[in-house]
């Protein structure tokens, strides 16, 4: 049986750690990078006689996520314990919410490909709920022992689950790209998944085509890259369909994705709900979100990325693919408005093909965030205006993109200016330089006329190459093929 007697059915559990300073239910500091077990304070790992006081600023930014994904929230919601023992768990119980989250359904569209085999997907989701993080298990340099650091301990996170809609490790690596654009864009998270602020968990089932009943499931933890997720969904898929095949049966688990191998592995059996014996926290009263407080918020969201697509198409005359790329972070939208905002919004689409080509090939090159790049929006948008009233080539254009990349003057018109780069467009003066190119070059003229194309291309290069470049190609082309006709 081939993979395509196969369907497969992928849901994520995404775990976002909230950009409070303080933790969720104490004030202790969330910095990254501080030595171990200095910031678990007394409520975090639950000594007797603390009580946990429930962070404002957490609640607030799970609010700013229901509205974004246009989830219902919840004005009543509980805090439960979930009980399980695990060494990095001072408590012997996590404080999260079981049967009433504060943020539930909502939608998310994803864009899955490129070009014109790409297309888009709602994926709706179950819920998103307030919870507090464990601790940390260390391996190293322990003389053969683990050690325990707990300064993760009641760190703010919201786990957010989607509905069982992908059904391909694209698609489940676009809504997981789609919902870190969405957290970064709102101001909740900083998505830093090297830290451990974005981490996916990904329910990965096979099931024959046609069939109705979902196939069993093994969860696969703590996958902290988007690269590793589509690994690790591709090999499950893989290995199930192969167990199957083989007559064996799929237990439902949960599993580790080894990066050196590029293999899942069984870490234990899956539990469900009533393992975990989960009851209504005592210490913490329900969450009540008042009407007007949600209200608030919502005057607060910026603009969101499916709204600046959608203007992106109506205002700019994008394409819906050109659009997504360039809402794909609030950074990139951002550095696009900029430059249309210094070019004009008539060359949006010229700023647009800048933007994610020269620009983005070379931040790519050299390893850097649009953040960190040495051309400003303003810089590129007078570069765009330059190339629209034919003050510059194309080719001379990337010259001059070089020069900016490199610090080599304040704009465009400067470099212009200091390197005398400025495109020749004088009807004459082009023509003068095609009639000097057609009587140096007799034979691609006759090759031309015998009818190879590639001869006019080469007597263009000429002309160009006589010109050092400044010559305007549309010009170049005109005269020659004129001239062309005109001798024959």
């Amino acid at each position: 049986m081939s993979r395509a007697d196969w369907e497969v059915v992928i849901g994520l559990e995404v775990h976002a750690q909230l950009n409070t300073e303080a933790k969720i239910f104490s004030g202790a500091s969330t910095a990254f990078g501080a030595s171990p077990n200095v910031q678990a304070s007394a409520v975090d790992v639950a000594l007797p006689g603390v009580l946990p006081v429930l962070n404002r600023g957490a609640v607030e930014r799970a609010i700013r996520l229901g509205l974004a994904l246009d989830a219902h929230i919840a004005p009543k919601s509980v805090f439960a314990r979930k009980n399980y023992f695990y060494p990095d768990l001072p408590k012997g119980y996590q404080i999260s919410q079981f049967e009433l989250p504060v943020v539930q359904g909502g939608t998310i569209n994803i864009q899955v490909g490129e070009g014109a085999a790409a297309y888009e997907k709602t994926i709706h989701l179950t819920r998103a709920h307030l919870e507090e993080d464990a601790g940390k298990s260390l391996h190293e340099d322990f003389h053969g022992m683990s050690g325990i650091d707990l300064n993760r301990a009641g760190t703010p996170l919201l786990e957010i689950v989607s509905e069982p809609d992908m059904s391909s490790s694209a698609e489940a690596v676009a809504y997981a790209r789609a919902l870190h654009a969405l957290v970064r864009w709102i101001d909740i998270c900083d998505g830093n998944m090297q830290e451990g602020s974005f981490r996916c968990d990904a329910n990965v089932s096979v099931r024959k085509k046609g069939a109705t009943v979902l196939g069993t499931r093994r969860e696969i933890k703590n996958l902290n890259s988007f690269r590793f997720l589509q690994q690790a969904i591709d090999f499950e898929i893989g290995w199930q369909i192969e167990t199957i095949e083989d007559g064996g049966a799929i237990v439902q688990a949960t599993v580790l994705f080894d990066p050196d191998t590029g293999e899942t592995r069984m870490m234990r059996s899956k539990e469900d709900a009533h393992d975990y014996r989960y009851f209504p926290d005592p210490d913490l009263l329900p969450l009540e979100i008042d009407p007007a407080w949600i209200a608030r918020v919502a005057t607060e969201l910026p603009e969101l990325p499916a709204a600046m697509k959608t203007r992106f198409i109506g205002d700019f005359g994008l394409s819906a693919y050109d659009a997504s790329t360039l809402t794909a972070s609030r950074e990139v939208a951002d550095y696009f408005q900029g430059t249309v905002a210094a070019a004009g919004k008539a060359q949006a689409k010229l700023c647009a093909n800048w933007v994610m080509g020269e620009l983005a090939a070379r931040l790519n090159k050299a390893e850097l965030d649009i953040t960190n790049t040495p051309v400003s929006p303003a810089q590129l948008g007078g570069l765009v205006a330059r190339i629209a009233d034919n003050t510059l080539s194309n080719a001379i254009a990337r010259k001059v993109f070089d020069a900016l990349w490199n610090h080599e003057g304040v704009d465009a018109d400067d470099i212009i200016g200091k390197q005398n780069l400025k495109q020749l467009t004088d009807s004459g003066a082009i023509e003068a330089l095609v009639d000097e190119v057609l009587a140096a070059n007799p034979k691609s003229v006759e090759e031309f006329r015998s009818g190879k194309e590639k001869a006019f291309n080469a007597l263009v290069g000429q002309v160009m190459k006589a010109s050092r470049g400044k010559a305007s190609p549309a010009q170049v082309n005109d005269i020659l093929r004129r001239k062309l006709a005109d001798d024959r």
